[in-house]
């Protein structure tokens, strides 16, 4: 023994070593939430290459070739094999992870078919059980004060058409009735008013609403998106900047959103004395792609109150936070009002598009070939049978806390590098330094086997699958700290 006695030392020490690398736990966290493995989710990242390989190179703009039949729960594989932790996943629309078992089988079932093959104009074709099939999943997890939906394909379409449903129901309450004149029918033909009315939807600084041109006026996130695209004369007013830590700066954030409210109703009326009024009010309940920017439930609440008080239709566009990403189904729950909005727009999470709507914005000149599909639907009522049998709203919370708790932990560890740490659910985002070391960090990151997204000048959000556990919380917080020991 006394021979080999270095030789086993060396295999205790590695052993150790290893202990510690691949234990659920958190280098900096005293206490690791359990190893909860999901059957059909891998055991942790696996990288190969670094990213994207060598069967990803000379791509352009794509990140990388992926391989969606072996990516599995929360894990992304791509086409070199390597296995990330998917905190992005998709720009925040995979609402159970990848290949969940659930949706395959649902996929098996010969009786489904016909759904999947035949996809029909529904604005005049509808199949047999589309309203039943609505009632079973858009209409089951309707916004308060919601009892109508209109489908859509994608986000921007969803916004697009609610704002022209805006319009008209600016212009019907204007007339009082729903009936346009001639003048109107003949002028909207050249593109004159009144029957192309001189109106306008309000937005707000950071927000991004989509690229389609209606959209695109109301996006002011980057230059990028909007730049060498004519656009509409509709105005914007400022979203609030807090200061965080929040409980540290209680009055002063109070200050800065009566700051923006006040500023939102003197844009309304400077709007209406130029012969522009503005018909709807457009804004997210937490600002994604501007930045990850929260505000308080008493700032929407004022919103709601400016909107009705002008006469404007109050649009909440819950594109990427609708669908349980908060902990709850829609980001504006959490501001506890009975009539948060007229008008909820939708997609991501929710797996097709759409937006919901009081009754008195029910237009029927809202119309596409498509107007959503019906396979979507079908997705989307076995997505939310999953997320009430496995309680993942709950799961959300509990996820949330403990990322947020470890975003705190290394913001505090890393103070030159990280800051503002911020979120609801697991809906997360933390600022660093500068825009040149984030995306050093990004690219760090994935190379260890993490996925991560950036928002806004300089912010990394985190967008998981609602099937993310504490398990996995602790296994990004270790990667992520390995690549921010390495910047320090």
């Amino acid at each position: 023994f006394s021979q080999n006695s270095d030789f086993f030392l060396r295999i205790l020490t590695l052993k150790s070593e290893l202990k510690k690398k691949f234990t659920c736990g958190c280098r900096y966290v005293s206490k690791a939430a359990p190893k909860t493995q999901l059957e059909y989710d891998y055991d942790g990242p696996s990288m190969k290459t670094s990213v994207p390989g060598p069967r990803s190179q000379n791509v352009g703009a794509v990140n990388f070739f992926c391989n969606y039949e072996e990516s599995r729960g929360n894990y992304l594989v791509d086409v070199d094999n390597n296995r990330m932790l998917d905190v992005y996943t998709q720009i925040s629309s995979i609402p159970i992870g990848y290949n969940h078992p659930a949706l395959l089988k649902l996929m098996a079932n010969p009786n489904h078919l016909s759904t999947l093959v035949n996809r029909p104009a529904l604005g005049i074709l509808p199949p047999e059980n589309f309203p039943d099939k609505l009632t079973e999943s858009l209409l089951s997890v309707s916004p308060s004060g919601m009892t109508r939906v209109q489908t859509m394909a994608c986000g921007s379409c969803s916004n697009e058409n609610a704002y022209k449903a805006m319009f008209i129901w600016y212009r019907n309450k204007e007339r009082g009735h729903n009936m346009p004149s001639d003048e109107d029918v003949s002028t909207c033909m050249i593109n004159k008013a009144p029957g192309c009315p001189d109106l306008s939807i309000l937005s707000f600084n950071g927000g991004f609403h989509g690229r389609t041109m209606g959209c695109l006026a109301t996006t002011h996130s980057k230059a990028i998106h909007k730049l060498d695209v004519p656009s509409f004369d509709w105005p914007m007013a400022p979203f609030p900047r807090l200061q965080y830590p929040l409980e540290e700066f209680t009055r002063e954030n109070a200050q800065e959103e009566a700051r923006c409210l006040e500023e939102t109703e003197d844009v309304i009326v400077k709007w209406r004395q130029k012969g522009n009024p503005v018909a709807g009010i457009v804004i997210e309940p937490i600002q994604a792609e501007g930045g990850d920017n929260h505000a308080s439930p008493d700032f929407f609440k004022g919103l709601r109150n400016i909107a009705r008080k002008h006469g404007c239709a109050f649009h909440v566009d819950e594109v990427q936070t609708g669908g349980g990403a908060t902990g709850k189904y829609w980001a504006h729950e959490h501001w506890g009002m009975d009539d948060p909005a007229d008008i909820v727009s939708f997609s991501k999470k929710l797996l097709t598009g759409g937006y919901y709507h009081k009754d008195e914005l029910q237009p029927y000149r809202i119309f596409n070939t498509w107007m959503g599909d019906p396979s979507k639907n079908l997705l989307l009522a076995e997505v939310l049978n999953v997320i009430r049998r496995e309680n993942l709203l709950e799961e959300v919370t509990r996820s949330g806390k403990a990322l947020l708790n470890g975003l705190y932990d290394l913001q505090a560890q890393y103070p030159g590098i990280l800051s503002r740490a911020r979120g609801q659910g697991t809906f997360c985002a933390i600022d660093i330094c500068d825009d040149a070391t984030r995306n050093s960090i990004l690219l760090k990151a994935r190379d260890k086997g993490v996925l991560l997204g950036g928002c806004g000048d300089r912010s990394i959000r985190f967008r998981p699958a609602l099937i993310f556990k504490e398990y996995h919380v602790h296994i990004f917080l270790n990667i992520f700290n390995d690549v921010l020991a390495e910047h320090k």
